[in-house]
């Protein structure tokens, strides 16, 4: 059986705007990606107090169950819908992790999940082997229950 998807070249534009005395002092950003065949959408409530999968990476998709294959995902979105919570979301190696914090309406963006990450435990950076990322988790901070918007695409 042949596939019917046709791949597609995806933009990303990334625009701020503002102007400081009459002078426009915004940027934008485009960036695209060809050969996209494969895109992941879906927004996940997230139980205050617990740790939330979101996403799931392996060498094969079959390796993992849900797994994306960490070579031929191209961009990520996690972004906090939520209007007054925040949440921190980890990006989880095989030993190791980082975190950052969204607050309300924020958004991360993450590019191919393949040697991604390299954390160190000191203020000079080694520059070394970057690792893969295994998963993205996600727990809100407060007291309620945030939606967290996911966007995946892939070649």
């Amino acid at each position: 059986m042949t596939s019917t998807v046709t791949a597609a070249t995806m933009t990303v534009k990334i625009t701020e705007t503002i102007k400081l005395n009459g002078r426009d002092q915004g940027a934008e950003t485009t960036l695209t990606y060809s050969s996209v065949n494969e895109v992941m959408k879906r927004i996940v409530s997230c139980v205050n107090g617990n740790t939330t999968t979101l996403l799931t990476f392996n060498a094969d998709v079959h390796g993992a169950a849900g797994a994306l294959d960490v070579n031929n995902v191209k961009y990520i979105r996690v972004t906090n819908l939520d209007d007054t919570e925040a949440v921190e979301v980890a990006m989880v190696a095989s030993a190791t992790s980082f975190m950052v914090a969204l607050r309300a309406g924020e958004s991360y963006i993450l590019g191919c999940p393949d040697d991604l990450m390299l954390i160190e435990a000191d203020a000079s950076p080694s520059f070394g082997t970057m690792l893969d990322v295994v998963t993205i988790q996600v727990k809100p901070t407060g007291s309620a229950v945030v939606d967290i918007e996911v966007f995946v695409a892939s070649i």
